[in-house]
């Protein structure tokens, strides 16, 4: 990639993931500050193809099981299409990096290399990584063996239990009583961290850096989930620690790309560090200002904020996981006033079909979930997933 202080000159874009939310975002401002913007994934119709924005949509195979495929087919839709940059938003960065590290690619990746990647996204490595940077970082320890796992048993009730590859705080045990560990079965295959249970206000981070500059950064929160993972209500936050923390990861990694956080922030200000994702998450949506965004992100213009104050949400989403997790803990009136407060992040004017796309595209997952006998969210991913060099 270019140094910070030159711009990135790109006309099309390819932005792979198309699933998500985030690229649909990402696609409408790439679209209204004047580029032609291609999108690219797996399932036969995800949202973000119904947008306006969206100059062609090409399916691929699934990275994660036909890794070979997916790289050759990449670099054709590259060639073929004349993309100068390719934006990843999901899991699939990890599949892109060992693309771009095994053949020659004639666009640019807007990513870190694959070693990068695996160091931040493994949750034993990046805190050491934090803590190499000088941050403070809850006590994290790696569980290679049972005997590893044995030695936990005693301070389970403090801890919290996940494994060292995952997402969406799948599989993840909080302050689990001894005996809900022997389902666990840590090995060096599948090793697990075990990391000391912070006290505090949960804090999310979505940046984006170029060659170590913090160029777009926002910080929210999210009360509503689907289950124990991904957030489907977010509100904006402001924290000054938050922020030095996230400046100190992305200079000391010569960060370019998108990448996400999660933090506690401790009840005397102190932030620390949890987890890393090295890719978009829903922070996006709180920029809707095409032309300051591109310009930071790609351009020579100045570190962008946030321009949207309401919190955002999927409404869709909110009725499957929001209202029976408000239903079982008594919380009705605050869904029904956080239903009135939070904005449609999938609303842009203008580009209505992606609403109507969500119908389709739940259907798609679900069809795979009951296939598989798997959880809609685990099905939303098992394609793109990344579980290690050999998962």
């Amino acid at each position: 990639m270019p140094k910070a202080d030159r711009s990135i000159l790109i006309t099309s874009i390819l932005i792979t993931g198309a699933r998500a939310p985030v690229a649909l975002h990402l696609a409408r401002l790439l679209h209204e500050a004047g580029h032609r913007v291609i999108l690219a994934d797996t399932p036969v119709r995800p949202i973000a193809a119904a947008s306006k924005a969206c100059s062609r949509y090409h399916r691929l195979p699934p990275p994660r099981f036909e890794p070979q495929a997916y790289a050759e087919a990449v670099e054709a839709l590259v060639r073929a299409e004349g993309v100068e940059l390719v934006i990843p938003t999901c899991e699939e960065v990890f599949h892109l990096a060992l693309a771009w590290r095994g053949r020659t690619m004639p666009a640019r990746l807007f990513a870190p290399g694959i070693e990068l990647l695996e160091q931040v996204h493994n949750k034993h490595s990046f805190i050491r990584l934090a803590e190499r940077l000088g941050l403070a970082v809850p006590e994290t320890t790696l569980l290679n063996s049972r005997d590893d796992l044995k030695a936990m048993r005693a301070r389970s009730r403090d801890l919290v239990f996940k494994p060292v590859w995952s997402r969406f705080a799948s599989h993840v045990l909080l302050r689990p009583t001894p005996d809900f560990l022997d389902a666990i079965a840590p090995s060096p295959a599948t090793p697990w961290v075990a990391q000391r249970f912070v006290e505090g206000e949960e804090i999310s981070a979505y940046a984006v850096a170029r060659d170590g500059r913090l160029k777009a950064l926002a910080l929210y929160r999210s009360p509503y989930r689907a289950g124990m993972g991904a957030g489907i209500f977010f509100e904006r936050v402001e924290d000054e620690a938050a922020r030095e923390l996230v400046e100190r990861i992305v200079a000391g990694t010569a960060w370019t790309g998108q990448i996400s956080f999660d933090l506690m922030r401790e009840p005397g200000g102190r932030v620390l560090p949890l987890e890393c994702n090295p890719r978009a998450v829903s922070g996006l949506h709180f920029f809707r200002d095409p032309a300051r965004f591109v310009d930071a992100v790609f351009g020579d213009g100045a570190e962008v904020a946030p321009d949207v104050t309401a919190p955002q949400t999927v409404r869709l989403a909110m009725w499957i996981y929001g209202l029976p997790a408000a239903l079982r803990s008594g919380g009705l009136a605050r869904f029904r006033q956080a239903m009135r407060e939070g904005e449609e992040l999938l609303d842009w004017p203008g580009d209505s079909a992606p609403i109507g796309a969500q119908w389709t595209a739940l259907a798609e997952v679900a069809r795979l979930a009951l296939r598989e006998r798997i959880s809609l969210q685990a099905a939303s991913t098992r394609d793109i997933e990344w579980n290690g060099p050999d998962g």
